[in-house]
């Protein structure tokens, strides 16, 4: 079993920053990727940032320079430092955790979900 939660998230004005934390537990894949999503409504989940166990990281253009990504491989945690923050990205927030690999209706995976969590920028 892995469990995926997160924390941060709420209502913040733009150009203001926010803060997001995910810790994964369980049957991880220490040297997976762990990344964050989102999904806006009406909109396809996409990715916003990844970080490899090595530190490499991904963003999605539209946070590059805005946004970055970290990890703490011993708390096996992931954080997303959002700055200057614009109404585009509010979304619901979801961390990404590999672990063990699982047949679902969907088929094999080694992917793990948090709940999410609500961002919302005000103008």
């Amino acid at each position: 079993q892995v469990r995926v939660v997160e924390s941060g998230g709420g209502v913040v004005q733009a150009g203001g920053s926010m803060r997001l934390s995910c810790t994964a537990s369980g049957s991880i894949n220490r040297d997976g990727a762990m990344g964050w999503y989102r999904q806006a409504p009406g909109k396809q989940r996409e990715l916003v940032a990844s970080i490899a166990s090595g530190g490499t990281t991904n963003y999605a253009d539209s946070v590059k320079g805005r946004f970055t990504i970290s990890r703490d491989s011993a708390k096996n945690t992931v954080y997303l430092q959002m700055n200057s923050l614009k109404p585009e990205d509010t979304a619901v927030y979801y961390c990404n955790a590999k672990g063990q690999v699982r047949i679902t209706a969907r088929g094999v995976t080694s992917d793990y979900w948090g709940q999410g969590t609500q961002v919302t920028i005000s103008s």
